[in-house]
């Protein structure tokens, strides 16, 4: 069989629309107040730093996921089962981003359509992507990000026109505003939707050319930071504080108000595509994640062979981990605080450093 191969552009496309995923749509950094665009910049430079680590790791582990260089790293004892705590955790994360844009979808349009019906469609789409591979899905997300950069300057460009924006919503910023957006940073943005990028471990082996991996990510993680950035600062602007906090989903009210010369209006019809196309890849790069680390530590030849049994517990998981909304977002809450933090940053700062001090004093067999 040919090795699946991810090029340059296809890569940046990928972890751009895996930063977007809900980020988008749901309100973060609640803590910052109207200084969460700030945060957003300030945990910029901490997502660069976690993802220098991630490309450093591949470059002296090619042609293995994070699972496989854990296992080099600290030994197959103590790496196997620490590998293993991966799969949980990238499979949970995965049913929530299907439960928000069920909830959202029912919210918004489909209030009489069960939600098992359209979570049970977007992942039979998941599964159907990642059947056909990660250079397939690759090509995918070229195509689907251009969508997305269209529909963004599309969506910006009428809240602008209609006169939407007031940046008193935005200044004058204290010093307690910078204050509560450095602590809602760190580790809250710099975890979510940074420190998820972790998922890369797993394409990077895919990826064509090994040189360009640091200067395709550091861009697309930078220029992801920066549209996020641009999104909730016209949220904020046009909401207010308030109600920015408030709103379960904030882009969709932000543009439920349009009304250009009473012709231009009901534009959420993009708000729900960008939801549906952000939640689409960031869940199947999640579940990807989750097969291919189970493939490596369960010595299954191809991974495609885990795709199904992943995705219908990503399924089923969407609907048993929380009894509604309210529930989800404080579960969220709690899983961002204290478990995503170690798989996705302390884990990979360790091993960093261990495999450096081991390489330093050549300490690998």
């Amino acid at each position: 069989m040919r090795k699946e191969v991810v090029g340059p552009s296809q890569l940046f496309s990928m972890i751009v629309l895996f930063e977007f995923g809900t980020a988008l749509v749901v309100p973060i950094g609640l803590e910052s107040g109207r200084a969460v665009w700030l945060s957003i910049l300030m945990a910029l430079p901490g997502g660069v730093v976690l993802y220098l680590i991630y490309n450093d790791l591949y470059r002296q582990f090619p042609g293995l996921t994070i699972s496989g260089y854990t296992q080099k790293i600290l030994g197959k004892a103590i790496g196997w089962p620490l590998s293993l705590l991966y799969i949980p955790v990238l499979l949970f994360n995965s049913s929530r981003n299907l439960r928000e844009a069920g909830d959202l979808l029912i919210s918004a349009s489909y209030d009489r359509t069960p939600i098992l019906i359209i979570t049970s469609i977007m992942v039979i789409a998941v599964m159907f992507i990642l059947n056909k591979g990660i250079e397939v899905y690759a090509r995918t997300a070229e195509i689907y990000f251009w969508i997305m950069m269209i529909m963004g300057v599309i969506c910006n460009f009428v809240v602008i026109a209609a006169g939407l924006v007031d940046f008193k919503h935005l200044f004058p910023l204290q010093i307690k505003d910078l204050r509560d957006a450095l602590s809602s940073a760190y580790p809250s943005i710099w975890i979510f939707p940074f420190g998820e990028l972790v998922c890369v471990t797993t394409i990077l082996p895919f990826f064509s050319k090994v040189n360009k991996a640091k200067r395709v990510g550091v861009t697309a993680v930078i220029l992801s930071g920066l549209l996020l950035t641009i999104t909730h600062m016209v949220e904020i602007s046009v909401l207010g504080e308030d109600m920015y906090s408030r709103a379960a989903f904030p882009i969709y009210t932000t543009i439920t108000l349009v009304n250009v010369a009473n012709f231009i209006q009901r534009l959420d019809a993009l708000v729900i595509l960008t939801l549906i196309i952000g939640v689409f890849f960031k869940m199947s790069i999640y579940s990807f994640a989750a097969t291919v680390i189970t493939a490596d530590l369960f010595k299954v030849k191809d991974y495609r062979r885990v795709v199904v049994p992943v995705c219908v517990v990503v399924l089923f998981c969407s609907f048993v981990s929380a009894e509604n909304y309210s529930s989800h977002l404080n579960e969220g809450k709690e899983f961002l605080k204290y478990i995503l933090p170690v798989l996705c940053a302390y884990i990979p700062m360790f091993l960093f450093v261990v495999h450096h001090i081991r390489k330093r004093f050549g300490w690998y067999d």
